[in-house]
C-alpha cells in the first residue's frame, strides 16, 4: 500500500473567532480584473427557485435564478454555468459518525511530498464538515480501487476478504451486482463495511475518495434581457433501484432544496464556453429542437434575440402533457404573438398516438427546406441523448430527399457539409 498523500493534522488549540468562521465567509467579490472560476468561483445569491412542473407530475423541475451583480461574468446564449455542490447536512453528519470524527473540529492539510499540492479550493485551516460537506464526494458510486484501498485499513477478518474479492478480477461481477447495478454510493458502502470504516486513518480521507465535481447546466436566460442575471432549468434527478432508498442526483437535489425567501443562500458557479454557437447575424434563421429541459439554450438564443427584434425564430418544443410540463408556456405564447416565434409542440401523452419533436420535424418540412437550404438557417438540437437526436437527425435527412430532391446518400453528405459549417449543431447529454 502506497503512503498516504496527506497528513490532516488536528489542531487542539482554541482558533480565534475569525479563524474558526473562515470557512462559512462568502466571497461576493473576486480580485479586480480576476473572472470567477473553478479555483474562484463567484458566491452568486440565489434569486428564486420556482418548480415549473405541476404539483402531480411526477418530475420536479426547477428554474432557478442567480444574482451575478459585480462578478464580471459575461456570457452568450449556448454558454454553460458550472455549479459547485454540496453534500446533505444528514450525509455529512452520518459520515462523521461513521468514522468517528468531529465534524467541527480544525485540521491542517499538509502534503507529504512536494508532488502532491493541498487543493487550493480548501481553506487552510479548515473544519471536518466543511472537508465533507463541499469535497468529498461520499455520494458517489465508488470504483475498484476503492476497495482495494478499503480492505488495507480493516481489522475484521470477513470484512477484509469481501472487499479483497470485490477489487479482484475474479469479483468484478459481483461488484457490479453489490455497487453499480444498483448505484450504491460511497456512505452505504462504508455504512455495510462498519468494522473497517471506523478504522479508516484519516490521512487516507483524500485518497480513498474523489472530490467533488462540479456540474453543468445550460444558461437559459440572455444576459441581454436580464442584465446581472442567470438563469437555469433544472431536472431534479430522482430514481429507484433495488436499494430501499431512492436514488437522487448530487446537484440537482441539492439546489432544489435551497430557500431564498428563508435567508440569503449562495451558491458557487462561473461560466464556460458551450458547445453551441448561435450566429450574430439576427437576418439568419434559427431552428430549434428542444424537448424537455433542452428547451434551455435555446430560451437563451430566443430572448437574446428578441431584443434585437429578431423574427426568424423556429422552435420545436415537446413534453409530456401541455398542462404538466410545459415550461415557458405563457413566454412563448406572447412571442408568438409578437411574430417574434415560430413555436411547433409535441405533448406525447396527451392523446392516444404519441406524438415527438420528430414527427413535428417531418411533417414540417417545406418550412425548414426553405429556412436551412434557401435562407441558410442553423438547426439546432438539444436534450436527452437516448434516441430523439437520432430520429430528429433521420427527419430532417428525410425532408432533404422530399423537398430538395436528393438521394439518401445526398442528403448524408448534405448534413456532414452543414455540420462542418456549423450549420446544424447538437448538444445531448444522458
Amino acid at each position: 500500500m502506497l503512503p498516504a498523500k496527506f497528513s490532516l493534522r488536528f489542531l487542539n488549540d482554541v482558533l480565534a473567532p475569525e479563524d474558526s468562521n473562515r470557512d462559512n465567509i462568502p466571497r461576493t467579490r473576486l480580485p479586480e480584473g480576476e473572472t470567477p472560476s473553478e479555483l474562484n468561483p463567484f458566491l452568486a445569491p440565489i434569486l428564486s427557485n420556482e418548480r415549473v412542473t405541476s404539483e402531480d407530475h411526477f418530475q420536479d423541475v426547477r428554474l432557478i435564478e442567480f444574482d451575478i451583480t459585480g462578478s464580471g461574468i459575461d456570457f452568450s446564449p449556448g454558454d454553460v454555468v458550472m455549479i459547485q455542490p454540496q453534500n446533505s447536512p444528514q450525509h455529512v453528519q452520518h459520515f462523521c459518525s461513521l468514522l468517528r470524527l468531529d465534524p467541527d473540529r480544525h485540521f491542517v492539510l499538509e502534503a507529504k511530498d512536494s508532488y502532491n499540492e493541498i487543493p487550493v479550493n480548501l481553506p487552510q485551516p479548515c473544519t471536518v464538515r466543511y472537508l465533507v460537506e463541499r469535497y468529498l464526494d461520499i455520494c458517489c458510486v465508488p470504483r475498484c480501487s476503492f476497495f482495494e484501498l478499503l480492505s488495507n485499513f480493516s481489522p475484521d477478518e470477513q470484512e477484509r476478504e469481501k472487499l479483497k474479492e470485490f477489487s479482484s478480477a475474479a469479483g468484478q461481477e459481483e461488484l457490479y451486482a453489490y455497487c453499480n447495478r444498483p448505484r450504491r454510493t460511497t456512505l452505504e458502502v462504508l455504512q455495510d463495511f462498519p468494522h473497517t470504516t471506523c478504522s479508516i486513518p484519516h490521512d487516507y480521507l483524500l485518497d480513498l475518495i474523489p472530490r467533488i465535481r462540479p456540474r453543468a447546466f445550460s444558461i437559459a436566460s440572455s444576459i441581454q434581457a436580464h442584465p446581472n442575471i442567470i438563469q437555469i432549468l433544472v431536472a431534479v434527478v430522482q430514481y429507484r433501484t433495488r436499494l430501499h432508498e431512492s436514488r437522487r442526483g448530487l446537484c440537482s437535489t441539492w439546489l432544489a432544496s435551497l430557500r431564498p425567501q428563508e435567508g440569503e443562500t449562495r451558491v458557487p458557479l462561473w461560466v464556460k464556453k458551450g458547445s453551441m454557437t448561435f450566429p450574430c447575424d439576427t437576418d439568419i434563421p434559427l431552428v430549434m429542437v428542444g424537448p424537455g429541459t433542452g428547451v434551455a439554450p435555446f430560451r437563451s438564443a430566443i430572448q437574446e434575440r428578441s431584443a434585437r427584434s429578431a423574427a426568424d425564430n423556429c422552435l420545436f418544443f415537446g413534453c409530456r402533457n401541455k398542462s404538466k410540463d410545459f415550461y415557458f408556456q405563457q413566454e412563448w405564447d406572447g412571442l408568438v404573438k409578437r411574430n417574434i416565434l415560430t413555436l411547433f409542440t409535441a405533448f406525447s401523452r396527451d392523446q392516444d398516438d404519441k406524438i415527438y419533436v420528430q414527427h413535428r420535424v417531418k411533417a414540417n418540412g417545406p418550412l425548414l427546406w426553405d429556412l436551412i437550404s434557401k435562407k441558410h438557417g442553423y438547426f439546432y438540437i438539444a436534450g436527452n441523448a437516448k434516441s430523439m437526436p437520432g430520429e430528429v437527425t433521420d427527419a430532417l435527412k428525410s425532408i432533404f430527399c422530399s423537398e430538395g430532391g436528393m438521394s439518401p446518400v445526398e442528403a448524408e453528405e448534405y448534413l456532414v457539409q452543414l455540420e462542418k459549417s456549423r450549420h446544424f449543431q447538437s448538444e445531448t447529454w444522458s
